[in-house]
């Protein structure tokens, strides 16, 4: 029998990813957020959801734009860090040694060393409560060539990516291939 954790924020694992955001000066800075997903297939469009509180809510309501930059697992600390602290007290990039870069497509920055990087232009603003969550269209999916497989597609054993687990308030590696989606289904049904 299971057992009642209450209505909490528990589903595991979320998303380890970095907002890239500018400042009302045109400073970039970057927050990190578990509280995000891809929402829709057409248009291509991402939602992320950040407190009123944070200084990036104001860089995306006055840009209406942001970047998600999803780190690899050994940049694990500084996506960490850059949860811990204010883009209004410090410039998290100069503080971690990041590359803010300039989006073609969109009013924010990116992480240069990320290995995979969203552009999103923000299409729909929704107050939920505590947060506020920015639906914003996929401009653009920049990826480093090196986390890539031999047909351009993203090969997650290659990116090292990692997923953060609420409630026990860790990181998880994530990596490791265990079939194909839209096949291996076909093994699971009882005859």
């Amino acid at each position: 029998m299971k057992i009642s954790l209450g209505a909490e924020t528990l589903a595991a694992p979320t998303p380890a990813w970095l907002v890239g955001t500018y400042d009302a000066a045109g400073k970039p800075n970057i927050m990190t957020i578990a509280w995000g997903g891809l929402c829709c297939s057409k248009p291509p469009c991402l939602a992320v959801s950040l407190r009123a509180a944070t200084y990036s809510h104001a860089g995306i309501m006055a840009r209406r734009a942001f970047t998600v930059s999803i780190p690899r697992a050994s940049q694990v600390a500084a996506l960490d860090h850059a949860g811990m602290v204010s883009g209004k007290n410090e410039d998290k990039f100069a503080t971690l040694g990041l590359t803010p870069v300039k989006s073609d497509l969109v009013d924010a920055p990116y992480v240069a060393e990320c290995p995979l990087t969203i552009e999103c232009a923000v299409t729909h603003v929704l107050e939920l409560g505590l947060h506020t969550q920015f639906v914003g269209e996929i401009k653009d999916v920049k990826a480093d060539p090196a986390i890539l497989d031999e047909k351009g597609r993203i090969d997650a054993t290659k990116a090292q990516f990692f997923a953060f687990i609420p409630g026990a308030r860790r990181y998880v590696a994530l990596g490791q291939d265990i079939g194909a989606a839209f096949s291996i289904g076909k093994t699971a049904v009882k005859e």
